[in-house]
């Protein structure tokens, strides 16, 4: 009796039925809880209502007595009936009791729990909204309940919450967005469920701006975009493409900069989805944001070019990297390699210009992804700044290198790949060129690796890349050439690598300065040229299957002048004698028969300019490694006179059967298109003598074979001189004068051969004797 008297204002008769087992009895007791409570409310005695309360509170709700549990919660939601638009005033002291409730380990509890929350809240309706956050922990925890009809009581609950905060003005989205950043990273299907069907309402609310709040939850939601339900998968997917609308929609209020590395670390996730997603919208951010994404550039390539490489499964995150990596190039500009190196930043407007308006690519996915990522987008949609708004970007070139580099160390990576990379480094030098040669030499070695690529593509832009640093003015620059030494070459004999182009040792040395009419390369040319024959001569299968290749298309890229000069001028100091042959045999191929090297051909045929000249005898000397290369480089020159004499010569050497091939080889030669000029003038007997002579040296060298029956025919159609007189044939030919008057030292030219020769008769003895103790220890 005691203790019914405690309660009072309850009567004895009422608290026994708040603790009855029957519900139909608790039901009666909370109407009788209800009318006492209104009457209170009549006489505005605010002491008793907070008491009555108080003791549904205390004394049931929080009972120990799982009956006295569920009599509190009734009379709780009765109190709040009774209160009508007032509960609002006694709010936390109504809720907190049944949010305890929600935790209670007994299903039918929580179930009551929250049939009392519901009709509290739909009293108090807009009231309850300074409480929001502790509703929606309480409906989170709900949402993933095992029990369905408490998850049934819980969605009821949650449909009238929504509909309350849709109608309110007076949502606290502040104090909201902490509580739905932790949440959102809840495993659970049932959470994730409940938290994306709220962002989806609040998404919704025109006077709730929750795209400001987009960089807080951003990564949460592509969490949830992995989640192994399609069904909250479809949800999530739904979410992103109405934010990436509204990002279209306003960009100038977007926090782009907040965002973009979420968005690098999804655009790497495994999930295909989550992937292609955050691929969109990366493509998106760059064409809307412009220049503000330029200082993610390192990330974004980690990111997007290994996606260049997927295969058909994965073509619609290939398409769409495709156009990231196209619209992100586009964004450097000439203007990053001016800025102010102490700053290292500049200010710039985040609109792009006109040259780096963006067309829209074509649609790379399908399904809602597309519907929201490849919708109209216009260049009035650009995120726009006035001039007063500036925004600091920094191109960080050192980043984007060190992504680059590791890309092309990286063996495993795909051709395409391999391709973009070249592009942008390429990209990089022509618009970025002065701060891209601080890094050169750090790329260099793996460039030139590179060119062992099996992609004629990849090696195509490989030579493109090194091709730009040998002829960029960029790379005259003090200080950041190899002038100082660098990369010196091993041996006993060291290659200067000259300061300046225009310096090519004009100390006097034959052969080594550029022609006055070609144009000039920088430093790193010379040292292209030395690290391409190095690699040659280390590499052999790269120059057997890609050599000729490789130099046609540097013919094509820089001037073949220069290329053919430096190499020769290099392959004079080779030591070994061997690959110098070989080399020498490879170039005189190239220079002989490829179409790139018409006008050099030319040029030589008929050596009526100093820089002509300069060139013949540049290229004879290295051309002595082989006697045969020597004698067609005669030919080509018109020189047949000293040709004669060099098979002269061929007598004193000694002859191989690799030598025989290599004559039979030059036969072939003349009688290609190349050498058309040269059987015409074997009707002017008169006038060229030593041609023809020449010709029958050759055919002397040869053994009866092919070949000799081939140039044996040739020279039995060569006409009488008796025949052939004419008129005017008392005159000397123009190709007889002009070889009389070339200024060329034969003699001097045919001593360095025999002296050549000379070295490549005592390497082949060394390396034979060599062998030959080896053989002796092998059979000891």
């Amino acid at each position: 009796m005691n203790a019914e008297r405690d309660l009072a204002p309850l009567a004895p008769s009422v608290v026994r039925a708040l603790n009855d087992k029957l519900y139909e009895k608790r039901k009666v007791a909370a109407l009788e809880i209800e009318k006492l409570v209104r009457e209170f409310v009549a006489q505005n005695n605010t002491s008793q209502i907070k008491h009555v309360i108080q003791i549904l509170s205390q004394e049931f709700a929080l009972s120990q007595h799982p009956h006295s549990r569920k009599g509190g919660l009734i009379g709780l939601a009765a109190c709040s009936i009774a209160l009508g638009k007032d509960s609002g005033l006694y709010l936390k002291e109504l809720i907190e009791p049944v949010l305890t409730c929600f935790n209670d380990a007994d299903s039918r509890l929580r179930y009551y729990a929250c049939e009392a929350l519901y009709n509290i809240v739909k009293v108090a309706r807009g009231s309850v909204l300074p409480h929001f956050n502790v509703l929606f922990d309480g409906l989170s925890k709900l949402a993933a309940d095992p029990d369905p009809n408490v998850k049934s009581g819980s969605e009821l609950l949650d449909r009238l919450l929504k509909d309350i905060v849709t109608e309110s003005n007076q949502f606290d989205l502040v104090g909201f967005i902490p509580l739905l950043r932790e949440r959102i990273y809840s495993n659970n299907q049932y959470a994730r469920q409940f938290i994306i069907s709220w962002i989806l309402v609040l998404e919704s609310v025109p006077d709730i701006n929750l795209l400001d709040y987009l960089p807080e939850i951003l990564d949460g939601l592509f969490q949830i975009l992995g989640d192994n339900s399609k069904e909250i998968r479809k949800m999530c997917e739904v979410a992103l493409g109405e934010f990436l609308k509204e990002i279209k929609k306003n960009p100038s209020s977007v926090k782009f900069a907040e965002m973009a590395n979420i968005l690098v670390i999804h655009c790497q996730a495994a999930d295909d989805l989550i992937q292609l997603t955050a691929m969109c919208w990366m493509r998106e951010f760059i064409q809307l944001a412009g220049r503000v994404m330029l200082p993610y550039s390192s990330g974004i390539l980690t990111a997007v070019l290994p996606c260049l490489s997927y295969d058909d499964r994965k073509k619609n995150i290939k398409e769409v990297a495709n156009v990231c990596n196209q619209s992100l190039m586009k964004l450097v500009i000439p203007e990053d390699d001016e800025m102010d190196e102490a700053k290292q930043s500049m200010t710039l407007p985040a609109e792009p210009t006109s040259e780096e308006s963006l067309s829209k690519p074509e649609a790379a996915s399908s399904g809602s992804l597309d519907a929201s990522g490849d919708s109209s987008f216009s260049n009035s949609s650009v995120f726009t700044v006035t001039s007063s708004e500036r925004i600091q970007v920094t191109l960080n070139l050192d980043g984007i290198v060190q992504v680059l580099d590791c890309h092309l160390h990286d063996t495993s990576i795909g051709m395409m790949t391999r391709i973009a990379v070249l592009k942008w480094l390429y990209h990089l030098y022509i618009k970025t060129p002065r701060k891209m040669f601080r890094h050169t030499d750090s790329l260099f070695p793996i460039l030139l690796r590179t060119l062992s690529d099996e992609s004629d593509e990849v090696i195509l832009k490989d030579l493109e890349v090194l091709a730009e640093i040998a002829s960029s003015p960029a790379g005259q620059t003090e200080g950041h050439g190899p002038s100082d030494g660098s990369d010196p070459r091993p041996g006993p004999v060291e290659l200067h690598v000259p300061g300046r182009a225009g310096q090519l040792n004009s100390s006097g040395t034959k052969g080594l300065e550029c022609s006055p009419s070609t144009p000039t390369m920088n430093s790193y040319f010379y040292k292209f040229m030395i690290n391409l024959l190095k690699r040659f001569s280390s590499e052999r299968k790269l120059l057997e299957t890609r050599g000729a290749f490789i130099i046609r298309q540097l013919c094509l890229l820089l001037n073949a002048e220069n290329i053919f000069h430096s190499m020769a001028d290099i392959l004079l100091r080779e030591e070994d004698l061997k690959f110098a042959s070989t080399m020498v045999h490879t170039l005189n191929t190239i220079l002989l028969t490829s179409s790139e090297l018409f006008q050099l051909r030319n040029q030589l045929k008929d050596l009526k300019t100093p820089e002509s000249r300069n060139l013949f005898c540049c290229l004879y000397r290295s051309w002595c490694h082989n006697p045969v290369t020597t004698v067609s480089l005669c030919f080509l020159t018109q020189n047949y006179k000293h040709a004669y004499d060099l098979i002269q010569k061929f007598g004193d050497l000694e002859v191989t059967v690799d030598f025989f091939t290599e004559v039979d080889k030059l036969v072939q030669l003349i009688e290609c298109p190349i050498f058309t000029y040269l059987r015409l003038q074997l009707l002017d007997v008169k006038n060229n003598p030593y041609l023809i002579k020449a010709l029958y040296g050759l055919l002397m060298l040869l053994p009866q074979s092919s070949a000799f029956q081939l140039l044996s025919h040739r020279l039995q159609c060569v006409p009488n001189p008796e025949l052939m007189q004419t008129a005017d044939s008392t005159k000397p030919s123009a190709g007889f004068k002009r070889a009389s008057a070339s200024n060329i030292d034969y003699t001097e030219l045919l001593q360095h051969f025999e002296k050549v020769q000379n070295k490549h008769l005592e390497a082949r003895h060394q390396r034979a004797g060599r062998a030959e103790q080896l053989d002796r220890r092998v059979v000891l």
